[in-house]
């Protein structure tokens, strides 16, 4: 195909009717289940007719049934159950962390979801017993998008899941050492991971963990090789879950953390981009649309992309509603395409404009903005790239 093609992280806002029904089922509290899969049904055709007429090639539900980009999938194995705690402050600021130089960066480190940090509590997830996948809400989900993409013309659709690394925001009560712990939600996450596959679908694995995690251990007095010695098995055990998966049917993404905050104690992209380039996927979707990310490009000057790979950079960001202009994204992706090649660059989003149900980043018509600046730019990057031949 000679043009470059468009997608997105995954995450898109829900509709006010939808996210009244996803805090009933987040609190466990009775819902009118007819009522919420009709809600579900129609926001998802909605969501997938507005990507495929804001020029997205490959697209998705927009994670509209889940209440949150990890844990919805607390509510889909069991042995995990949530439990109120009392959040002490350190857990907000390490050591050497200035809280008003960083307003809102407890996010990144914080152990709990806490609504309100002046409660003094907060709700975490922990495992207290054997972890096995249940398939109900995952098939719901798969038929429902199924049935909208019959309305729509799009090269691909994808399905956004986590990655074993997210236990990191479990507390681990049942298994008796952390790497059995580890791949029992390896194990969990293979089963979702090929049923999606088996479906048709596109498996878009989410992993902001990987990213931020080092500023937490280097925050926190640890070292790069304390942080290398946490990511490598989460590495191994994701290439597990994908084992039997063909690469071409697996993305992978990456960010710093979602949170609109300063972002000073990121790490370097290029600290991390080998345990990256290890995950058994074709497409690597990276943040790089922000005035924090986006010089990151100029590592694919001396990092070799493995052959057959293909880099989705973030050309529109979550972390600003100013929406970019085309000729922005269009200059992001040529310069890119000409360090790694044309046919090895599709244009993407930094992360989801809604991580939880209740999030939004941007205005619901500044998410439709962007991605619509998004796919102007790349058929403005195409023309550049292929000239006459170019499919637009």
């Amino acid at each position: 195909m000679d043009r470059i093609l468009t997608t997105h992280v995954g995450s898109l806002l829900r509709p006010p009717e939808l996210i009244a029904y996803l805090r009933a089922i987040e609190r466990g509290e009775p819902y009118d289940e007819p009522a919420f899969a009709g809600a579900l049904t129609h926001a998802v055709e909605d969501v997938v007719q507005h990507q495929a007429r804001a020029g997205i090639d490959v697209v998705d539900d927009g994670e509209q049934g889940k209440v949150g980009w990890i844990a919805y999938l607390y509510d889909r194995v069991s042995g995990i159950e949530p439990r109120v705690f009392a959040v002490e402050e350190q857990k907000f600021f390490p050591a050497g962390v200035d809280p008003e130089a960083n307003d809102g960066l407890q996010n990144l480190y914080v152990d709990y979801w806490v609504a309100d940090p002046t409660s003094g509590e907060g709700t975490g997830w922990v495992c207290t017993g054997p972890i096995t996948y249940d398939v109900t809400a995952l098939d719901r989900d798969l038929v429902t998008l199924r049935n909208a993409l019959a309305a729509v013309d799009v090269v691909d659709a994808f399905v956004p899941a986590v990655a074993p690394g997210s236990i990191y925001w479990l507390q681990n009560e049942h298994y008796a050492t952390e790497e059995e712990f580890l791949y029992a939600f390896a194990d969990a996450l293979r089963v979702e991971y090929r049923r999606i596959v088996d479906a048709g679908f596109l498996v878009s694995v989410d992993d902001a963990v990987l990213w931020h995690k080092h500023a937490t251990v280097r925050l926190l007095g640890g070292t790069v090789d304390e942080y290398r010695r946490w990511a490598e098995p989460r590495i191994e055990a994701l290439n597990y879950a994908l084992e039997g998966i063909p690469e071409d049917r697996v993305r992978y993404h990456i960010c710093s953390g979602s949170g609109h905050t300063a972002h000073t104690h990121d790490a370097d992209l290029r600290d991390i981009i080998d345990l990256v380039l290890r995950v058994n996927a074709r497409y690597y979707l990276i943040e790089q649309g922000n005035a924090r990310h986006e010089h990151e490009w100029r590592i694919w000057e001396d990092v070799e992309l493995p052959e057959h790979k293909v880099v989705v950079p973030g050309v529109v960001t979550h972390q600003t509603p100013m929406v970019e202009h085309p000729e922005l994204v269009a200059q992001r992706l040529v310069r890119l395409a000409k360090l790694v090649g044309r046919e090895r660059v599709m244009a993407g989003t930094d992360c989801g404009f809604a991580q939880e149900s209740t999030t939004r980043r941007v205005p619901v018509w500044t998410q439709w903005a962007k991605l619509e600046a998004l796919a102007e730019g790349a058929r403005i990057a195409s023309r550049e790239l292929w000239g006459a031949r170019a499919e637009v």
